[in-house]
């Protein structure tokens, strides 16, 4: 039997560990814009009137758009260790 108060274990390997969804929003942002994230994941949250607020709003209740977001996330620090390696 597990101990209901001992902690998580901790997922090292897993770079979305501890991250909130409007984190990961934010940085996606910073990263490309709302017109740039419209072209990567077309959602109406982020092509008309776009703000973080209506954007995790729709994510919250959308999984398959969450998974999208998530793994564009993943993509672009993927994407920045390639380009700081060389």
């Amino acid at each position: 039997m597990t101990d209901p108060a001992a902690p998580p274990p901790a997922q090292p390997r897993n770079p979305l560990h501890g991250l909130t969804l409007e984190a990961i929003v934010e940085a996606l942002r910073a990263e490309y814009g709302w017109r740039g994230l419209d072209e990567r994941i077309p959602l109406r949250c982020f092509a008309f009137e776009p703000s973080v607020k209506s954007s995790l709003k729709f994510l919250r209740r959308t999984p398959w758009a969450r998974e999208k977001v998530e793994s564009l996330y993943l993509f672009m620090l993927r994407e920045r260790q390639r380009n700081a390696r060389g």
